[in-house]
């Protein structure tokens, strides 16, 4: 802007000067002009009545060289009398001439020629005399031209004082100019003292600001809403760029990723670079979506990957990553648990449908016969128990709402290992308890199945002459149950799955003891719903503990 205005004062200075001198040559020259007709007139007339007086003698006493005119007597014919600068008798006939036509018919006349140079011009009046003859005087001047051309030093030299003066001018004015709109305050429009009419556009900047400002601060309120959602998201969040630049990734994401906050500006592959992702990620860019599985940190992730769009143009990605290790878990359980239903269901029915077979077939001996009826209740007994440990593992799952009541913890455990005497004098193992009362809010069947499955699952896989240890003490916050055998032990390797549904350690074992692989899964599902803890801690020969701990109001 600076220069804009620069260059406005400077031509427009030097345009002036331009136009000033060309109109002032004009009017001068114009005026000069009128002077040397007006001297020229007056001479002419003098010069007429002096040439009526004395005639020739007097052109002749006149000196020709001071002379500032030149004088010419034409005779009535337009032959030349006198000149003061030629020979009358070497001149051509002047009656053709314009000023002599006009003199000898009206009495007076004017012209003016120019040279061929174009650089002069003469001026002629001629007059009438008494006698018929025509006098006339003649004065060359220069032309405009002539006189513009003698002038151009001049007027270079004055172009350039004004030029620099203009320069000066244009600089001075500029800077004070300017100088306001320097120190005007963009950030407080409203609070300057400049020119008024900025006044509009200040007040512009303004309501600009307002805007800005509010619409600042609305996208502030989303962006801490965002971070604020992102920030607890279970889920990992991840947004790229069209470039697949990170945008945003929440902490979620980088405990996922192993990463910081900072990893922000980089490139997602400097982050990760696994072959499963980057295919679902140009997947995602080629197709709109995209999804994938893949194991970190002994979990299962699944990739939910997502284009986003603005006018037809890929503008970035949306990464989601869903912790998905339960639902395969409870998938693989589901799995599991059908196919070991099936196994477990029709294992005892081809038994008993064998025996029912060879009892209608008449192949069984009269003497065999107690025998084979014996072993189908066997198997029906142990079908039954299968199906209503299946009943209450389904009613545990389900999440049905069982009344709670105060129940004594340490009486049902009395109860359960009563039941089980006769169970643990046939298998020759001792049972040893030791109870207090323990006040508990809960359910008692569930309680009783959580006591009687530990106590038959500790005398089942016992030794012989072995001994299992059932204790009840009461704590601050609520009451402990612990069992304890001398049996067989658990492997450690075996140990985090023994709680899961028909999971055997020793399969042959369970066949002959008659277990139905869901005693422990009872255990834990009753144990979860009742709001309490189990430890287990076994050494393989030597025995196994587990302990339950309750909390007087889960």
């Amino acid at each position: 802007m600076r220069k804009k205005i620069f260059r406005s004062i400077l031509v427009t200075s030097l345009a002036a000067l331009l136009i000033s001198l060309l109109a002032a040559t004009g009017a001068l020259y114009q005026y000069f002009v009128r002077i040397q007709e007006h001297q020229l007139h007056r001479e002419l007339k003098l010069t007429a009545r002096a040439v009526e007086d004395s005639g020739l003698v007097y052109l002749e006493s006149l000196d020709a060289d001071n002379l500032r005119v030149r004088i010419t007597w034409i005779n009535a014919d337009g032959a030349v009398i006198y000149d003061t600068e030629a020979v009358a008798g070497e001149m051509e006939n002047h009656a053709d001439r314009e000023e002599v036509r006009k003199a000898l018919k009206y009495g007076e006349g004017s012209s003016s020629r120019r040279s061929a140079t174009l650089t002069e011009t003469t001026i002629y009046h001629a007059v009438k005399l008494n006698d018929g003859t025509v006098l006339r005087v003649a004065v060359s001047h220069a032309t405009i031209i002539a006189l513009i051309g003698g002038i151009i030093p001049m007027f270079v030299l004055a172009a350039i004082i004004v030029a620099v003066l203009a320069w000066l001018i244009a600089k001075r004015m500029t800077r004070n100019i300017v100088a306001p709109l320097d120190h005007v305050d963009l950030e407080r429009p409203l609070e300057n003292d400049t020119y008024e009419e900025l006044s509009p556009f200040l007040m512009r900047i303004h309501r600009l600001h307002e805007q800005s400002e509010n619409q600042l601060a609305q996208l502030r309120q989303k962006a801490d809403e965002f971070n604020h959602i992102t920030a607890n998201m279970k889920e990992s969040l991840v947004l790229l760029d069209e470039k697949g630049v990170i945008l945003s990734i929440n902490p979620a994401a980088t405990m996922l990723f192993s990463t910081s906050q900072n990893a922000v500006g980089l490139d997602f592959l400097s982050v990760d670079r696994s072959h499963e992702i980057s295919n679902a990620i140009h997947a995602a860019k080629s197709q709109g979506h995209a999804v994938t599985r893949v194991e970190r940190n002994g979990r299962i992730y699944q990739f939910d990957i997502s284009r986003i769009e603005s006018g037809n143009e890929i503008i970035g990605l949306v990464i989601l990553a869903f912790d998905i290790s339960e639902q395969e878990y409870a998938e693989r359980t589901r799995r599991e648990f059908s196919a070991n239903v099936s196994h477990e269901l029709k294992t005892p029915l081809t038994s008993i449908i064998a025996s029912a077979e060879l009892i209608k077939n008449n192949l069984v001996k009269p003497e065999d016969m107690p025998r084979f009826v014996g072993h189908i209740h066997q198997e029906a007994s142990r079908l039954l128990s299968l199906i209503e440990d299946i009943i209450r593992l389904s009613q545990l799952d389900e999440g049905q709402n069982i009344p709670r009541e105060t129940v004594d913890l340490g009486a049902l455990a009395t109860e359960a290992v009563d039941q089980l005497r006769d169970t643990a004098d046939q298998s020759n193992v001792q049972i040893n308890l030791s109870v207090e009362e323990c006040l508990l809010q809960g359910v008692p069947r569930l309680i009783h199945e959580i006591v009687y499955n530990l106590v038959g699952n500790a005398i089942k896989y016992n030794v012989d002459g072995g001994k299992v240890d059932v204790s009840v003490a009461k704590t601050r916050t609520g009451g402990i149950l612990t069992v304890s055998d001398t049996g067989i032990g658990i492997p450690f390797e075996h140990q985090s799955r023994v709680f899961e549904r028909f999971y055997r350690v020793d399969k042959s074992h369970s066949k002959q003891s008659g277990g139905t692989g869901l005693g422990l899964s009872i255990v834990k599902h009753a144990a979860v719903y009742s709001g309490a803890s189990i430890a287990l801690r076994s050494i393989p020969g030597k025995g196994t503990t587990i302990a339950v701990t309750f909390s007087a109001k889960p």
